[in-house]
Formats: C-alpha cells, sequence, structure tokens
C-alpha cells in the first residue's frame, strides 16, 4: 500500500549509488546475489538472538534490492533473467526471516511463523499467478513501470513487510503478536488480490470474447452494393 508513495522519496537517494557502482563496473545480478547472502546471514543471527546484527543484514538486503533494479536501468540491462532472479530470492529471503525467528524461539515463536509463513504462500502466488495472464493481456501498470513482473496491489506490500520485520528485530518478545496482526493484514491482502484479479481478467476475458466475435461477424457480412 505504501510502496507506491516511498518508491519515488528512495529513488533519487540511489543514484549517487548506482552512479558509483556502474564506474566500478558492477552488474545488476551481482548485487541480488551479494543482497541475498546480507539477507540470508540474518537466519542464524536471528537464531542466536542477535536482534541488531539480524537488523542490520536485514536493512542491508532491501538497500541492495532497491540498488539492482536501479542498476540495471541505468546500464539499460534490464532482462526477464534478471526480474526472475530478483523476485525468486525476495520471497526466499522473506521467508526466510520467520524461519529465524521460529528457530529462536520455537516454543513460543513457531505456530505464529507457522500461520505467517502460510499467509506469504498466499501472498506470494496471488501475486505471480496474476503477473502471467497479465503480462499476456499487457494490462498497464503505471505505478511499478519500471517492475520486471506486475504488481496487483495490496494492504501488505514489500515497505509494509519490511516495517514489520524491523518490528520484530526491534520487539522480539512481542513476535507472536506482532506474526498474527501482519497475517491478519496478508490475509485482506490475498482476498482483495485474488478477488481484483479475478475481476479484472474476467472483464478482459469478456472483451476478447466481444471483440472476437464482432470481428467474426463482420468478416462474414455481405458487401452493401
Amino acid at each position: 500500500m505504501l510502496d507506491r508513495f516511498i518508491t519515488p522519496i528512495i529513488k533519487p537517494l540511489l543514484a549517487p549509488v548506482v552512479l558509483l557502482l556502474d564506474k566500478k563496473n558492477v552488474q545488476p545480478d551481482q548485487l541480488t546475489l551479494v543482497g541475498f547472502g546480507f539477507g540470508i546471514l540474518a537466519v542464524p543471527l536471528l537464531a542466536l538472538e542477535l536482534w541488531y546484527g539480524a537488523l542490520f543484514c536485514i536493512a542491508l538486503n532491501r538497500i541492495i534490492d532497491g540498488l539492482d533494479g536501479a542498476l540495471a536501468r541505468h546500464q539499460n540491462h534490464t532482462s526477464d533473467a534478471g526480474g526472475y532472479l530478483d523476485i525468486c530470492l525476495d520471497f526466499l529471503f522473506y521467508a526466510a526471516i520467520v524461519l529465524g525467528f521460529a528457530l529462536a524461539n520455537p516454543n513460543e515463536n513457531a505456530l505464529a511463523a507457522a500461520v505467517l509463513l502460510t499467509v506469504f504462500i498466499g501472498t506470494g502466488s496471488s501475486f505471480l499467478a496474476f503477473a502471467i495472464p497479465a503480462q499476456k493481456l499487457n494490462l498497464p501498470r503505471p505505478q511499478f513501470a519500471n517492475k520486471s513482473f506486475y504488481f496487483l496491489n495490496g494492504l501488505t506490500e514489500g515497505t509494509e513487510t519490511i516495517a514489520f520485520f524491523v518490528a520484530f528485530c526491534l520487539w522480539p518478545a512481542y513476535f507472536p503478536q506482532l506474526a498474527y496482526s501482519f497475517a491478519l493484514l496478508a490475509a485482506i491482502t490475498i482476498f482483495t488480490r485474488i478477488h481484483g484479479g479475478y475481476q479484472t481478467l474476467k472483464h478482459q476475458g469478456v472483451n476478447k470474447a466481444n471483440n472476437e466475435k464482432a470481428k467474426s461477424e463482420s468478416t462474414f457480412e455481405e458487401p452493401t452494393r
């Protein structure tokens, strides 16, 4: 929900770093892999209850995640392969952070982590499943024009997810309560995405059928004299 407002603010801040990385001949996919490495490093830190170290790794992951796409666009190296790698590693990172809190305190956190991971599957699948027909139908996406995958807006997006991750690290004793709250909000996102995506695709299907019918009728129409 907040991504559309945060993204325009962050982009100018990344520009000087992007120029520096370009001068050093850093490739976007290299950045993606490095960022994922930092993100996964947070998991053992969480398991050891080193909350601030884990938070630092999470922050680095998110900063680098913003840089790799910006660098790709600056170098005119945007590609489906790069977008695919980025989104796959993002979802793995999100799931791994939740796992880290479950490892830190299985007795208190495991059930809440399982619920949150289940909801993550719902948000991820509703997002990716819509991306396939949306790309095929070439549906407009003005708010995320530079994304490799189609973004269907929801109540909980990247900004909200990271905000909760920060809260998890700052107040780890309240992880179950925070996780359940986040799961509820994400469940609303799942419902709105499925409903909105279904209605959008259904409308597109009806329009396509009507257009094909009109085209067929015009083909067999007798010429006027």
